[in-house]
């Protein structure tokens, strides 16, 4: 769940680890974005979003937004568990400190700053060169697949960024969907390659473990995509066809590409 294409790359994920793996998207194009809401507002909407896919009987739930963990983790685990394991999403600052500096850690403005953000540094990269930059603008570009817009937004946070970077954390899933723009935007010249890190592979990993699966990615395609938007079924927006994640999900078994709107 998430207020929008953001939950595509958690998706995407657990789809390559569980081809057979049956998939529900819930969205809220209504209250979207999420970013800007008040803390009780962010619980409120992402708690009839669990429940919206909570009605599907789901093995696990991913709360595949940053926002959403940082508000209504809480809600959602005392609503839902231990029925349905609820698994949040943190940015990946742990192990980009672990890899070395200086990193750089991109995320809404309304997370650069936060208290949140200040106690994973404190806790992970303490001894690390961090430099928090507030993307202004970034994740609506990537939601409507806006390309002047994303090119603009990642342009100006790039601005931002200290040449020396070695090691970006992308703090807000809708990053990740323009991780190689992100990466081409801050690569300098004769430099070491940067190290992106995001937190969909580890979060998909991390649902399987709750429930008990192992990882299977060369089992049969045979799993399936129902989309809920705002609590009504639906299908996968065509924006979310701009990026591989929803062009992966998309796709059926024979490897055509169905259930998507315009």
């Amino acid at each position: 769940m998430d207020s929008g294409t953001g939950l595509l790359p958690a998706a995407a994920a657990v789809r390559r680890l569980r081809p057979d793996a049956d998939l529900v998207l819930s969205t809220d194009p209504d209250g979207l974005p999420w970013g800007p809401r008040t803390p009780d507002d962010v619980t409120a909407h992402a708690l009839e979003a669990a429940r919206a896919a909570a009605a599907h009987a789901p093995e696990a739930l991913i709360v595949a937004c940053n926002t959403a963990t940082v508000h209504a983790l809480p809600a959602l685990r005392a609503e839902l568990e231990p029925a349905i394991p609820v698994i949040g999403t943190v940015p990946a600052i742990k192990p980009a400190a672990a890899a070395g500096g200086p990193i750089a850690i991109w995320a809404t403005p309304a997370t650069t700053g936060s208290p949140y953000q200040r106690d994973l540094i404190d806790r992970f990269a303490r001894d690390a060169d961090v430099t928090g930059v507030p993307c202004p603008g970034l994740a609506d570009a990537v939601e409507t697949a806006d390309e002047a817009a994303i090119d603009a937004a990642i342009a100006a946070a790039a601005r931002h960024t200290p040449r020396d970077i070695r090691t970006v954390v992308l703090g807000c899933t809708h990053y990740e969907l323009v991780a190689e723009r992100i990466r081409a935007a801050l690569q300098q010249p004769g430099a070491p390659a940067l190290a992106l890190y995001g937190s969909a592979d580890a979060v998909a990993a991390q649902a399987l473990r709750r429930i008990g699966a192992e990882p299977a990615p060369a089992a049969a395609p045979t799993g399936g995509v129902q989309m809920i938007l705002s609590g009504r079924p639906g299908a996968l927006p065509a924006t979310a066809l701009a990026y591989a994640e929803g062009r992966l999900l998309a796709q059926s078994a024979d490897g055509a590409v169905v259930g998507v709107r315009g």
